[in-house]
């Protein structure tokens, strides 16, 4: 192969590699490997080029990224929640934000729909769920479901459940992503339907005090999670230079880390749910709860990941 059509061959490779760095060890080896068999071809019969002085360099910084990768189990662990994961978000920023404006969509659909139709709620939420609600709000208690349980137990359940809907909106992407935008619209439709419900009876405000308490965190993790599974659709439907099924197996490795990461937000929800909603808190304590988990999201989803790449993108390039 001549110098030329070698170095178009692989240019998309390897400015991907030094603008998108990564901390994952597994993608790092992967990508090391793959340098260092172009450094070897371009040694062979190149030796003199530019070209392989370029790939023995970027080769030179990347073994230098895996020996600090080196880590024992414990220090695996952290390297996971304060760099791995948050990497993995600024990868999945353009997603998570499609995600995110699908699901408002979704919700604004679902507040619409009641509004314009008399019916839609019961259709969404139950019969079941929405006369117990009416008859809660007759007796001065609008969210009276959310203390009719023990709190262990509601935990449990509601904590189980929504580890359940995550991983499935993760795995409903291999449909091309349809799956999981289907997830999203459903879930979004009855959070739109669900708000307008108290917004009709004048208990909006009441409602967000206290249903977004948990709600925050929540409802946010079900949007990352669509974010994760649209990793996995997008992997199938635009492989780039990588064959399909190579593609694939990047992209549900990539999902699946961001979806077990959402692990510790449902379980704190779920406490949330389970323990503090259900109280009598004033509006300034549920608001400030609110404002503490949505602060939370946006800096670790959001600030970090974008605060942590461009460190370690000033780090690349003092090497």
């Amino acid at each position: 192969m001549r110098e030329a059509a070698f170095i178009r061959r692989n240019t998309e490779k390897w400015r991907s590699y030094e603008e998108n760095p990564t901390t994952d060890p597994d993608e790092l080896t992967d990508r090391y490997i793959e340098l260092t068999d172009d450094l070897s071809y371009a040694r062979t019969f190149y030796p003199d080029s530019n070209i392989t002085k370029y790939l023995n360099s970027v080769a030179g910084r990347m073994h230098r990224g895996l020996m600090q990768n080196k880590r024992d189990d414990q220090n695996r662990f952290v390297q996971f929640w304060t760099h791995e994961l948050p990497m993995l978000f600024r990868q999945s920023h353009r997603l998570l934000l499609v995600s995110a404006v699908f699901f408002g969509l979704a919700c604004a659909v679902g507040w619409l729909s009641a509004a314009n139709d008399s019916t839609f709620v019961r259709l969404i939420l139950g019969d079941g769920y929405v006369n117990m609600t009416l008859e809660n709000i007759k007796k001065g208690d609008p969210l009276g479901v959310y203390s009719r349980e023990d709190g262990a137990s509601m935990f449990l359940a509601i904590t189980v459940n929504n580890i359940g809907v995550s991983l499935r909106t993760f795995v409903a992407g291999v449909l091309a992503s349809f799956g999981t935008i289907v997830i999203l619209f459903y879930n979004g439709v009855m959070l739109g339907a669900f708000q307008y419900f108290f917004y009709e009876r004048g208990l909006l405000l009441e409602s967000v005090l206290k249903i977004w308490i948990h709600g925050t965190l929540e409802i946010s993790a079900i949007v990352i999670a669509g974010c994760a599974g649209l990793t996995v659709g997008n992997s199938i439907l635009f492989p780039g230079t990588y064959s399909r099924l190579e593609s694939f197996k990047r992209g549900a490795k990539q999902g699946l880390k961001i979806a077990i990461g959402l692990i510790p937000i449902f379980v704190v929800a779920g406490f949330l749910e389970s323990y503090v909603t259900r109280l009598t808190l004033p509006p300034v304590i549920s608001a400030a709860i609110i404002a503490v988990s949505a602060g939370f999201i946006g800096w670790y989803f959001i600030w970090y990941p974008i605060q942590l790449n461009n460190e370690q993108g000033t780090t690349n390039s003092t090497h």
